[in-house]
């Protein structure tokens, strides 16, 4: 009998997104097409990217144009709607709409998601293949039009003991060009849709099936095909190496914990990034344990590790020169007579002690360790990810992850980053007053504050006393937006949604040019 769909995705055996194409006519197989609607000078809004020898069909079969009927049938502009017009000779038309006609790279890649997610979710429809006709030539928005074509076609297949049919399975990119710079486009967007796509599967994947040993193992795979270096320490190594946060943490459970560690260093490198993930598979809160109605989400406290790697798979598969020593920290927090406690003062990786204030505030203690660990390596930056702080949600929302550095060089280059990926964070400040919150009588510092206010602060100040003097560091708190738990909309589905991964490319990216 076949593996179970969540078992061959921990494997990384399934394929991940539908094939991806660039063309200058529309493909002789065709089951839909997906046209734009915009507006040019604020004047009524005008279709774009029609294929003439489908408009001809068109007028034929209906006596109309495509334009009119998207026009008579209410297809409009604004930004995200999608349209289902009558379909002719077999292929369905969708119209979406993409705003004003100065269209930006996110502009184009949520529109195109809305529409493969119309598309994707079709009755009693299966291996589909699909047209996007938008008269892009700029291979910034080519880009663009396939990260979102395939992040709108994802789907996590429930698990079953046969796999669910994937609705689309090849995607075309029609463009007035098809020259080695939109070809180049198409090929990094296929690349980090994976990744993304990759992450989400991660993220989605219940802890009965990812938890430490079966996350490391699945990363492994991940990489293999890639020129990645990968370490994992299991316990025993975490032990010798005195890593007393991730042990700490991982210390209830009888799943024991796992330090990933992937090296890509390819020639002609000038820049040196570490990345740093939190995968704490599941967390109930330890000893201080979580209200019931809140733990069922707690799957997806390693979305931070599961961004690292997949972000590392794609740099390494894009070729960047950059390079980069990232490290996935995985634990499960859970209950039992071998748990850490509240007030137990823990010798972290890099000799330092920690009064612990919580067992529900494991994420920070797992990740010291880890940037501690990193910052051995000298890089020129360290950034680290994770699902830290419910005060974060709290401030930014589901839509909004938050961004610390220790200097403006750092926050100018994330913030840079996220613009180009498409991703919003907003900075938040580590003042002298939350530094202070962290002094503790009995140890060189406290795992959190004195009160609930600032949390999140307070947790970048933590982490940040584990980072080395003279390197620069960021903290991405992405506990909003790892999971959206409400409906989709645009390239983002409900569950997980892979949030980082594109962020992390694109700073990786920059670092590689220069």
């Amino acid at each position: 009998m076949a593996q179970p769909p969540a078992l061959a995705r921990l494997a990384g055996v399934t394929e991940l997104c539908p094939n991806l194409n660039l063309s200058t006519s529309l493909p002789k197989r065709t089951d839909a097409v997906l046209l734009g609607m915009a507006t040019i000078n604020q004047d009524e809004p005008a279709l774009v990217g029609t294929v003439p020898d489908l408009d001809k069909a068109y007028q034929k079969a209906f006596g109309t144009s495509i334009a009119a009927m998207a026009t008579a049938m209410g297809a409009g502009a604004k930004e995200g709607t999608v349209t289902s017009l009558p379909g002719v000779d077999g292929t369905r038309i969708l119209v979406v709409g993409l705003g004003d006609a100065d269209v930006t790279p996110d502009g184009v890649r949520n529109a195109v998601g809305s529409g493969l997610r119309k598309v994707a979710a079709l009755e009693d429809v299966e291996g589909l293949a699909v047209a996007v006709s938008l008269e892009l030539s700029d291979p910034e928005l080519i880009q663009a039009a396939g990260e979102g074509a395939l992040l709108g076609a994802y789907r996590f297949s429930a698990i079953k003991a046969e796999a669910d049919p994937r609705a689309v399975a090849a995607v075309t990119l029609v463009s007035p060009v098809a020259n080695a710079e939109a070809k180049a486009a198409v090929e990094l967007a296929r690349v980090i849709a994976e990744a993304v796509c990759q992450a989400r599967n991660w993220t989605n994947t219940p802890p009965n099936l990812l938890y430490p040993e079966t996350f490391a193992e699945a990363a492994r795979a991940a990489l293999k095909e890639q020129k990645v270096a990968v370490e994992i320490l299991d316990d025993k190594a975490l032990e010798k190496g005195g890593y007393g946060g991730i042990l700490a943490v991982g210390g209830g459970s009888s799943r024991k914990p796992r330090l990933v560690r992937m090296s890509y260093a390819p020639r002609g490198a000038k820049a040196h990034l570490a990345l740093v993930g939190k995968g704490i598979t599941f967390d109930s809160g330890g000893l201080d344990i979580k209200p019931a109605g809140q733990m069922a989400g707690m799957k997806f406290d390693m979305s931070g590790a599961a961004a690292v790697i997949a972000a590392v798979q794609a740099i390494a598969a894009a070729g960047l020169k950059v390079k980069v020593t990232a490290y996935a920290a995985m634990a499960e927090n859970l209950p039992s007579g071998t748990s850490y406690r509240s007030s137990d003062v823990l010798t972290m990786f890099d000799g330092q002690t920690v009064e612990n204030y919580n067992t529900d505030a494991e994420g920070r203690l797992v990740m010291a360790d880890a940037i501690a660990r990193a910052g051995q390596d000298q890089p020129d930056l360290i950034v680290d990810v994770a699902t830290l702080t419910g005060a974060c949600m709290v401030a930014l929302g589901l839509r909004t992850s938050g961004l610390m550095t220790n200097g403006e060089e750092t926050s100018d280059l994330l913030l840079d980053a996220a613009e180009a990926a498409g991703e919003d964070f907003w900075e938040l400040p580590i003042t002298e007053h939350t530094r202070n919150q962290i002094k503790s009588t009995v140890a060189d510092m406290r795992s959190g504050g004195t009160s609930r206010w600032g949390g999140a602060l307070v947790a970048g100040a933590f982490l940040e006393r584990f980072v080395p003097e003279g390197i620069g560091w960021a903290h991405l708190d992405i506990a909003g937006t790892a999971d959206n738990p409400e409906e989709a909309y645009g390239h983002t589905p409900k569950g997980g949604t892979g949030v980082g991964v594109r962020t992390l490319v694109a700073l990786a990216s920059q670092l590689a040019e220069g």
